[in-house]
């Protein structure tokens, strides 16, 4: 199977999965999201390949993010993505693109930071509130990315998302500096 396959076919149980969910019928999810009821069809029983901007009609009526709908399975709570399986969503002939590198389902605060963890450094956190994702990209280095007392690696030019409502912490046990990117997903308050 290829990776078109893997990703068409996932997009269709996904999408199946998630219009269910919310209730909707083929022509509510068409009403709202301009998709025609027939395509929306062909999309869930993994018969077609749509097109971004119909992806993204599909993805913002039903709710939830492009990465929920192309999420292979629902895997353990720590996702980590390597280079050649971030999404290339545009590309051009000139080498300009655009990579979905990670995602998350967000309804609250969403927070960006920018980290540097010098050779044997440790930042620890408590657990956030219920709910909390934490989205990281490292440029530089590799990030050892403990949660729960569990390690995880994370390499230069690879990705990880995971809910940060255990103890977590980053530490950078190599030899250079790492960089890295990090997005917080932070619940409303109730």
């Amino acid at each position: 199977m290829t990776d078109l396959d893997q990703l068409t076919q996932s997009l269709g149980r996904n999408l199946k999965r998630w219009r269910n969910e919310r209730g909707f019928t083929l022509d509510a999810l068409a009403a709202r999201s301009g998709v025609s009821r027939g395509m929306i069809i062909q999309i869930e029983q993994a018969r077609t390949n749509p097109s971004v901007g119909t992806t993204v009609k599909l993805a913002d009526a039903l709710g939830v993010s492009i990465t929920t709908l192309l999420d292979y399975e629902q895997g353990p709570r720590v996702t980590i993505v390597p280079p050649d399986q971030a999404v290339r969503m545009w590309s051009t002939e000139a080498g300009s693109y655009t990579a979905l590198l990670v995602g998350t389902e967000a309804d609250g605060p969403l927070e960006l930071w920018e980290w540097r963890l010098m050779p044997g450094d440790e930042s620890v956190s408590d657990p956030h509130p219920s709910g909390t994702v934490e989205l990281i990209h490292v440029t530089t280095g590799e990030l050892t990315l403990v949660i729960g007392g569990e390690t995880h690696p994370v390499p230069a030019g690879t990705s990880a998302g995971f809910e940060a409502n255990t103890p977590h912490s980053y530490r950078n046990d190599g030899t250079v500096p790492v960089e890295m990117t990090m997005a917080v997903s932070v619940p409303p308050a109730r």
